[in-house]
């Protein structure tokens, strides 16, 4: 194949950021300016969703473009039981393209399904032979400190942080490789916790002048059930822990500052090394935090937006610029098909996700398609009661704490997003309505109104349409399946 038919590609994927807090969408600190620029180069979609909001299901579902509901994984715990036709990995070696890792890795595959792995976590990581005596003290840093906020900038230097070493091993990948193209996965553990960031990034975002949230412990106390659980449980193991959510929140932020910089010093690589122009280049992450919102921490409860929508954004050649941010809804799921295309490949039977490439190409495409999104999370049973305390992997008692746990992952929920309105349903038949349009924070459900009972029933349609939608295709049987075109359904309406 030629270049232009097969481009180099890299997934730059940050764990746990939210999509609103850039400057481009409106947010008051300027946590990203290189990657906002890169999103006037190229596409970027403001209604961009994860599928589920779990590190590892996630991840999952962009390599195999599958929602969780097919490939079974719907925690951490279960990756090895994953449940797919072949992936993106599959799909590229196919084709003729090195595979390579450099960072967090959390799916299904393993070092040795890459050509170049160099593995991180959060408490560190790294190919040992390229570790410094600056890197070991760094990581053992990292494994002694809490796993929370750090009131204190880290004593080490930029150079220290996993990001910028993930930086560092990604540009040796690529000043090593072969002449085969490349594929890229640059997965950086950043910010997800601990949440700690060094000088001049600490400080460069004020406590005191952080931006105000939809809502304190007193959202989380009045939503009930897991909301309350889980703020209660925080504040067992810190108490007046809501004390700090300004200083949360700016840490939160200076990490993701400190991420740009490092993609701007990647990107520039590619450039300087004449490789920018012929790599696809993609900027998202798997799914968002609380960043103090509701009085909660991390992730787990839920479906909030704060924690399904991401930034996802496409550059690199046959891409075409737009002036405005896509408001088509789409999902992590759909990455995979539309590489496929991309690079001229099949899409395997069984991927659920619908290729983008149309609409990052300048092509036509059903806008109805791309009308609204889905997400799901939960691990099954049903829901525990607020006054329930079942066994969890951490104790009661003490200072360690995990937001996705037994309690906070029981049951099932499910979401649909279409235009400014939002369903949120659960196994116990509950349901939740929110206007985006007035109420960002989801705090005021309309369900039980009646004079939103119109705009109810639409969204319980559109929430089943997508959860047929989502039902696996596999195992194939004698029965030829009519396979629709990028699976776009719309385009048979």
């Amino acid at each position: 194949m030629s270049n232009a038919e097969s481009p180099n590609i890299v997934i730059i994927m940050t764990d746990q950021q939210r999509a609103d807090f850039f400057r481009s969408e409106g947010f008051a600190w300027d946590t990203m300016p290189f990657v906002d620029e890169l999103g006037r180069r190229g596409v970027r979609f403001r209604r961009a969703y994860t599928p589920i909001p779990v590190c590892g299901p996630a991840r999952t579902s962009m390599f195999t473009g599958r929602f969780p509901k097919a490939t079974r994984v719907r925690e951490n715990s279960a990756l090895g039981h994953v449940v797919r036709p072949d992936d993106l990995i599959d799909v590229l070696r196919s084709r003729g393209y090195s595979v390579n890792l450099a960072g967090k890795n959390h799916t299904y595959r393993k070092r040795e399904d890459f050509d170049f792995a160099s593995l991180y976590n959060h408490r560190g990581g790294g190919r040992p032979e390229r570790q410094s005596e600056l890197h070991r003290e760094f990581d053992g840093w990292l494994k002694r400190i809490p796993f929370q906020l750090s009131l204190e900038p880290a004593p080490y230097p930029v150079e220290a942080h996993l990001v910028h070493r993930i930086v560092d091993d990604a540009i040796e990948c690529l000043r090593t490789r072969d002449e085969r193209p490349f594929f890229l996965w640059l997965s950086i553990p950043e910010p997800h916790p601990p949440y700690e960031a060094p000088e001049p990034y600490y400080s460069m975002f004020s406590a005191a002048e952080a931006p105000a949230r939809f809502a304190g412990p007193e959202g989380a106390e009045a939503k009930g059930g897991k909301w309350r659980w889980a703020r209660r449980l925080i504040e067992e193991k810190y108490p007046r822990y809501d004390e700090v959510w300004r200083r949360y929140r700016a840490v939160y932020c200076a990490m993701i500052r400190m991420v740009d910089d490092e993609v701007r010093r990647f990107v520039s690589y590619l450039e300087e090394s004449g490789n920018l122009e012929n790599t696809i280049l993609i900027f998202t992450s798997d799914h968002g935090d609380y960043a103090g919102d509701y009085g909660l921490h991390r992730k787990g409860v839920s479906l909030p937006e704060c924690l399904v929508r991401i930034p996802m954004l496409f550059v690199g050649p046959g891409i075409e610029p737009q002036e405005a941010p896509s408001d088509a809804f789409v999902s992590l799921v759909d990455i995979m098909p539309t590489l496929c295309e991309a690079i001229g490949a099949p899409v395997p039977h069984g991927v659920q996700g619908r290729s983008l490439w149309p609409l990052l190409t300048g092509g036509e495409y059903p806008k109805e398609e791309f009308r609204s999104i889905y997400a799901e999370v939960g691990v099954g049973g049903a829901p525990y009661g607020e006054a329930e305390r079942p066994p969890l992997h951490f104790p009661y008692e003490g200072r360690a704490f995990d937001s996705l746990n037994a309690f906070t992952q029981s049951g099932k929920e499910k979401m649909v997003r279409l235009g400014d309105w939002k369903l949120v349903y659960d196994v116990m038949g509950r349901g939740e309505l929110y206007d985006l349009s007035r109420d960002p924070g989801e705090l005021d459900n309309l369900y039980d109104d009646p004079a939103y009972a119109a705009v109810r029933i639409k969204l319980l349609e559109e929430m089943l349409r997508w959860t047929i939608r989502a039902e696996d295709d596999l195992p194939a049987g004698d029965y030829a399946q009519k396979r629709v075109e990028r699976n776009w359904y719309a385009a048979l309406e």
